[in-house]
């Protein structure tokens, strides 16, 4: 199997496209709006200032714009995995990834380009699965280095200067390159996890890999039929639509190569041209407005359901294509034999079921009447630094020797964050079972982490209450001993209104005769309203009498907001807010004895 240098270089350009991406998005949260102290309007001005300056490109050469925007991103992703400057570094390296690929569309033969794209997204997420999530960018060693700058190499070796091509791709298909970028990201990384876990979901990933490896063989092989463009259109829009509907069991395997055939199909013999390069950078800012507003969301009220804009991105891809297909000839690609790409698709998701594969934890009954429990709002698994620290959190925790472990803010695969199933590496690293709450969307919420005998975990909804992220309230009951001891796991968005639901579902787990706590980020300081509403459910606040350890913010803590809230028959041993770097908030370790009740 021969395949033409083009393609090639194209994919390796999406794959360290995706690289930078997966840096910038999250640093922009992290560093720069600094989980919110940064107002979202000042963020999404700096973020599209980097989409934006790539349109400088036009006055330059193609050629050297290609030349260029790949320099420049090769130099970006090597800074990157020695984590220099990542805020800087990451937002320099997007805007030459555009300025590359604004080169690539003003250059490339149109056969190129559809496969190219379509294999760039199936390399850069079947890597991201088999590498558990934590991508190369993330670690740190000499081995992960090795493998980016193989990387690196392999791409400089396909760089190079050609004259523009003779037949150059329409406008239509750079045009919807970012789009397909955006939807396939969303839905590879968004889907509903099963828990409890670990479970199935391996085998799920397996199945979304399969799926990634055959995007650049449809990609290369658009039909004449025109039952093949309307199904793969239907497919591309209604999966994107379930795939994201919150609490969703459908696993995104129809999308993916939906979107290869819809980019097959733009690429037809007798398309007009036009300006592939400008749509190629007016694709990139339908991104960014799609990917900032749809989670833009859960900081402002939009006024309509945000999967509106992911759906509406998908209709736009469906409808262009749609109109290409039945304007202009079938396209004859001349890419030589790729059955084996098929083969290559079931070794790798073999790997990813090996690599991803965790046997589910043994229940540990506990001896004895004392636990020690974690309460860590891990801000979906990025320290201070920025940096991707799931492992970090695992490893530290680990060295507590917890029974019981809640998390707040656990990302599940929020495309915005890198895509990251944090709960399931964390988990991995305890070596313990878990249960998932969504809160805000199917993959944002809250956890709970123990191998103790689970008897019930019940998620409840709180009201928004003018608060655009949603707020959920986990009901635990867990034996300890041969007591049953109750757990409210929260992480409360609007404590003046949700306060009071969560403690009525304290109160109503204390009226049949267990022992409960109350334990989170309560965004509630000792002296607030909402605590007096806690209190009034019969929690104490033992942290008080135990050197009332500030958590918030990490870097130089001033207020505790993280709490650990005992009721009657549960005495604090000791509690204490270490300080760790893995979070913009502190944890909160307390060792709590069974006194009564069960």
């Amino acid at each position: 199997m021969t395949i033409p240098r083009g393609p090639l270089l194209l994919a390796l350009g999406v794959t360290l496209t995706l690289d930078v991406l997966r840096v910038f998005l999250p640093s922009l949260i992290t560093l720069f709006g600094r989980a919110g102290e940064t107002p979202p309007e000042l963020m999404g001005l700096y973020a599209a200032a980097w989409f934006v300056a790539p349109f400088l490109a036009m006055l330059v050469k193609p050629r050297w714009a290609l030349a260029g925007g790949a320099a420049v991103l090769l130099l970006s992703r090597l800074l990157l995995q020695s984590g220099v400057e990542q805020l800087y570094v990451a937002s320099a390296g997007v805007t030459a990834a555009l300025v590359f690929l604004y080169g690539c569309a003003r250059t490339l033969p149109r056969s190129d380009v559809a496969p190219g794209l379509a294999g760039g997204v199936a390399l850069s997420f079947g890597v991201h699965f088999l590498l558990d999530g934590v991508d190369l960018v993330w670690r740190d060693g000499l081995i992960p280095w090795l493998a980016a700058l193989t990387l690196c190499a392999a791409f400089v070796s396909l760089v190079r200067l050609p004259p523009p091509a003779p037949s150059l791709a329409p406008w239509s298909t750079w045009f919807l390159a970012m789009p397909v970028v955006l939807i396939a990201g969303m839905v590879t990384t968004s889907w509903a996890k099963p828990s409890p876990g670990p479970g199935l979901g391996v085998f799920y990933v397996a199945g979304i890999c399969v799926a990634l490896v055959a995007m650049p063989v449809l990609a290369t092989r658009p039909s004449r039929s025109p039952w093949y463009a309307g199904i793969a259109a239907f497919l591309c829009v209604f999966f994107t639509f379930v795939t994201l509907s919150e609490e969703s069991p459908v696993v995104p395997v129809a999308v993916l190569p939906a979107l290869a055939v819809l980019l097959a199909v733009t690429a037809r013999e007798g398309l007009p041209t036009g300006r592939p390069g400008v749509a190629l950078l007016g694709g990139g800012l339908v991104f960014l407005v799609g990917l900032f507003g749809y989670y833009a969301s859960y900081d402002l009220d939009l006024g309509f359901p945000n999967q509106v804009i992911p759906v509406a991105v998908s209709v736009m891809i469906a409808v262009v294509a749609l109109v290409s297909f039945f304007r202009h000839r079938t396209p004859r690609y001349a890419l030589g034999r790729i059955w084996p790409v098929f083969a290559v698709g079931a070794l790798l998701a073999g790997l990813v079921g090996v690599v991803s594969y965790q046997p589910n934890p043994q229940v540990t009954a506990k001896q004895g009447d004392t636990f020690t429990l974690i309460a860590y709002n891990v801000r979906m698994g990025y320290g201070l630094d920025g940096r991707l620290s799931l492992d970090d959190i695992a490893a530290w925790a680990a060295s507590k020797n917890p029974d019981v472990v809640l998390l707040s803010e656990v990302d599940r695969g929020w495309f915005l964050n890198g895509g990251h199933d944090g709960l399931a590496r964390i988990a991995r690293g305890l070596g313990m079972r878990y249960w998932f709450a969504p809160a805000a969307d199917n993959v944002w919420g809250e956890a709970l982490l123990t191998n103790l005998p689970v008897v019930s975990v019940t998620s409840h909804k709180l009201g928004k209450h003018d608060y655009p992220t949603g707020a959920q309230a986990q009901e635990i009951v867990l034996k300890v001993g041969d007591r049953e001891v109750g757990i409210v796991n929260t992480h409360l968005q609007a404590p003046d209104g949700q306060a009071p639901e969560a403690a009525a579902i304290a109160r109503r787990l204390a009226d049949t005769g267990r022992p409960v706590l109350l334990a989170g980020d309560l965004n509630t300081r000792p002296q607030d309203p909402a605590m007096r509403v806690l209190e009034q459910a019969g929690l104490t606040d033992p942290l008080l009498a135990l050197g009332d350890p500030p958590t918030s913010p990490a870097d130089a803590p001033r207020e505790r907001i993280d709490h650990v809230l005992l009721g009657k028959g549960l005495t604090a041993l000791s509690a204490e807010a270490p300080r760790v770097p893995f979070s913009d908030h502190l944890p909160v370790v307390a060792s709590v004895r069974v006194t009564s009740g069960g």
